[in-house]
């Protein structure tokens, strides 16, 4: 079942236009490693010029998109662990009630015994007016009395295990919360990044800054079709029908913002597009691309088929999936649009089939 064939290129002509659009990026979440903005002295016009700025912004986009990465696991991370921590803090309750229960049962026989004198069960036996009685009354006591300790040592055991699980899961939290303020603390670092990179293109003129879009746009353009007027997705046919529903849900975003850490239906990231248009197909997606690497079994990339997933880069930071023909459909990075893109524009870490 062919997905699509020789099908127009939806919004292509202006998708990488974005590229002098930084200031939209700085909405996106980013961990900022190394290096800064150099400012430009003089020559707007100069074409090195425009190319180191288009490099420095690009650099700027790739630290932002593996920090987005990061960030969704983070908060993946920690969203699981509140509901772990939220569920052993219901249990230690039950339990506590329980111990609670247990202990003032025993203090009634505590006090049965210490009303009894304190006598030994042989003097008291000898004493009984129903020695028979007495007896039954005794070993029932003593059963009850062994019961409830075997209870009560058990839940000391279970509330000393949940006491811990509890510590352990309070201290990852903490961490976490620590991950946080680090990532908060990168985003202004990367916004600072960005605003120099936005003066860098401001000083490059009106003119220059246009050309500087034109050729973005033709260099995008020419990416996603080989130079051809349209783009010619092939017809190898989906792996599956899920595959071809998510294919056509994520084709349907094509000219959606990317958004740090978002997950449609309007805006997404590049894991936050896997997981939303797998989700329209009745599938359900780990959130990050190192996540969703594992998600499926692995194939080679000439093997490659309608709506698998297509890894990028060593450390796996950046997902799209693949439409045919050796095209992606992905959102690209902050200040971007979701697009159509050749496969072989980054590294391909793997390729997975759900």
């Amino acid at each position: 079942m062919a997905v699509h064939r020789r099908s127009p290129l939806s919004g292509a002509q202006v998708l990488a236009r974005a590229l002098v659009l930084t200031a939209a990026a700085t909405t996106a979440l980013g961990v900022a490693t190394g290096g800064s903005a150099r400012a430009v002295p003089g020559a707007p016009d100069a074409p090195a010029d425009r190319k180191d700025v288009k490099a420095q912004v690009e650099q700027l986009y790739d630290e932002a998109e593996q920090a987005s990465e990061r960030f969704n696991a983070a908060q993946e991370a920690q969203q699981r662990l509140q509901h772990e921590t939220g569920t052993l803090q219901e249990q230690i309750a039950v339990g506590q009630d329980e111990f609670n229960r247990l202990r003032g049962d025993l203090a009634t026989v505590a006090g049965a015994e210490y009303r009894g004198g304190g006598m030994t069960r042989t003097v008291q036996l000898m004493l009984a007016t129903d020695p028979a009685g007495y007896l039954s009354r005794a070993r029932a006591l003593d059963q009850t009395a062994e019961r409830q300790n075997e209870t009560l040592h058990e839940l000391l055991g279970r509330q000393r295990a949940l006491d811990q699980r509890r510590a352990e899961t309070t201290a990852k939290l903490a961490e976490l919360e620590q991950t946080r303020k680090a990532l908060a603390e990168s985003k202004q670092q990367i916004q600072q990044r960005l605003a120099k990179a936005q003066r860098l293109l401001n000083s490059l003129g009106t003119a220059e800054r246009a050309r500087l879009a034109a050729q973005d746009a033709h260099d995008a353009e020419q990416r996603a079709t080989r130079g051809k007027d349209r783009l010619d997705l092939g017809d190898t046919p989906p792996a599956s029908e899920r595959g071809a529903a998510a294919l056509a849900a994520a084709v349907r975003m094509v000219g959606a913002p990317y958004v740090y850490g978002s997950a449609g239906p309007k805006a997404f990231d590049c894991s936050g597009l896997m997981y939303w248009s797998w989700r329209q197909a009745g599938v359900t997606l780990p959130r990050t691309s190192q996540a969703q690497a594992y998600a499926g079994r692995r194939v080679s990339l000439s093997e490659a088929r309608p709506g698998d997933l297509v890894i990028f880069y060593r450390d796996m930071h950046h997902v799209g999936m693949y439409a045919g023909g050796g095209v992606i459909v992905h959102a690209p990075y902050p200040g971007a649009k979701v697009r159509y893109e050749s496969v072989t524009t980054m590294p391909v870490s793997g390729v997975i089939r759900l």
